[in-house]
């Protein structure tokens, strides 16, 4: 099966760009798919200082529905919007005052991704951070969801004029030059030991390694980010400097609170007593059941979970919240936009009702989720039904693009006229 591979690089233009990320594609466009893939064929996509976040959430939305395997190599600078204090993405078309408009959230790539089967997915990212987002960092780590395997680092403003040399990224590119790819933990390692001098001040990023198997019917607990994923847990360990012998990965998990600057001394942990008979991964299950076209079975597996998530931590806890974002999605892999959408707007009116506020991610990413899918509803008749609830949630939940709720009721007319 082919591979996917996207290449992003994305700088603000001006006196903005902390580093200049578009001169890493020359040398990773000279390496051949299959290697950037790690797969015998690939398609590639290319995105060179993108202007618009809604083009790059298409773009690796689109990535993330491809079958195979698929490795997105990233190379940018990070800012926090004024408003939520969340992490961006920045653009060619983002200062420091439009980040929340200019950007990219975090938040979206995690989600994105986040319903790749286990195994599937890898992010290999040179990130700069400008001094707000490097303080942000230090109490939390940047979560790249538990299914996909990061491999990479953040440097810190380096206090120079002019933009920085993307040279982790850069040494990567030349290591898959030769024509040989070869696993990333070694990638990583390799690209480490030879950008030394950069390592003390870096984060380093590199997977975690899989949960043990939690008894049946162990509900999964979500990340700080509100939303666990599918899968084994591999997303990524967030390391402060250090030496390069070592694991990259020998620190501090996603979410934790990390208070060292020096590398951290952290001794072995004993390991788990094996488990005689594990329960399978419903994730794993469910993510099988979807690609072998078997849409209600894993409807039914995830339906049962979120019952028992409901009864034992209520129906609008995080686990059981967790549960209806996934059966929502799994109602989009089944065609039945619709259901996706109805799935969708009782996520953010629980979230509401728990309140969480309406500029939340969690809660603005169900009414964009709801809204995308309510375009996609063919029957007129239930597209009228369930627009004046979306239209509801828009006046509550503006999102980020002006005119949605505008959108939403010009749609409304339409149909009614129908």
């Amino acid at each position: 099966m082919p591979g996917t591979v996207l290449l992003l690089a994305a700088s603000p233009l001006g006196r903005g760009r902390l580093v200049d990320a578009a001169a890493v594609l020359p040398v990773l466009a000279a390496v051949a798919p299959a290697v950037l893939s790690g797969a015998d064929t690939a398609n590639v996509v290319e995105l060179a200082d993108p202007v618009e976040p809604q083009g790059v959430l298409t773009r690796l939305r689109a990535a993330a529905a491809a079958p195979g395997p698929l490795t997105v190599y990233l190379t940018g600078q990070l800012h926090l919007d004024r408003r939520q204090r969340l992490p961006h993405l920045a653009l060619a078309r983002t200062t420091s005052a439009t980040v929340r408009y200019t950007a990219v959230p975090w938040h979206w790539i995690r989600e994105e991704l986040r319903l790749r089967a286990p195994g599937q997915t890898a992010l290999v990212v040179d990130l700069h951070a400008d001094p707000e987002v490097w303080r942000h960092l230090h109490e939390h780590p940047l979560d790249c969801g538990r299914t996909t395997a990061v491999y990479g680092r953040i440097a810190p403003p380096h206090g120079r004029r002019g933009p920085a040399e993307p040279s982790y990224m850069k040494t990567v590119a030349t290591l898959l030059r030769s024509g040989h790819r070869p696993p990333l933990d070694d990638l990583h390692q390799q690209a480490l030991a030879r950008i030394p001098e950069e390592i003390p001040s870096n984060i380093l990023l590199a997977p975690v390694a899989a949960t043990a198997p939690q008894p049946y019917p162990a509900i999964p607990h979500p990340t700080p980010g509100g939303d666990p994923g599918f899968g084994p847990a591999v997303g990524a360990q967030q390391t402060y400097g250090g030496p390069v012998g070592g694991s990259a990965g020998a620190g501090t998990s996603t979410g934790a609170v990390v208070e060292a600057e020096a590398p951290l001394d952290i001794p072995a942990q004993p390991e788990p007593p094996a488990l005689e008979n594990p329960a399978p991964d419903p994730h794993a299950a469910i993510s099988t059941a979807v690609r072998a076209g078997r849409h209600e079975e894993a409807d039914a597996i995830a339906a049962r979970h979120q019952e028992a998530a409901a009864d034992e931590h209520g129906p609008a806890s995080e686990d059981a919240l967790h549960w209806a974002e996934v059966r929502a999605d799994l109602a989009m892999f089944a065609g039945d936009a619709a259901r996706s959408c109805q799935g969708w707007m009782e996520v953010a009116e629980h979230r509401l009702a728990a309140g969480q506020q309406a500029d939340a991610p969690a809660v603005e990413a169900a009414v964009d989720r709801a809204h995308h899918q309510w375009g996609r509803i063919e029957e007129a008749a239930r597209a009228r039904e369930l627009g004046p609830m979306l239209a509801g949630l828009r006046a509550r939940v503006p999102g980020r693009r002006q005119g949605a709720l505008e959108d939403v009721r010009r749609q409304l007319r339409e149909l009614q006229r129908i």
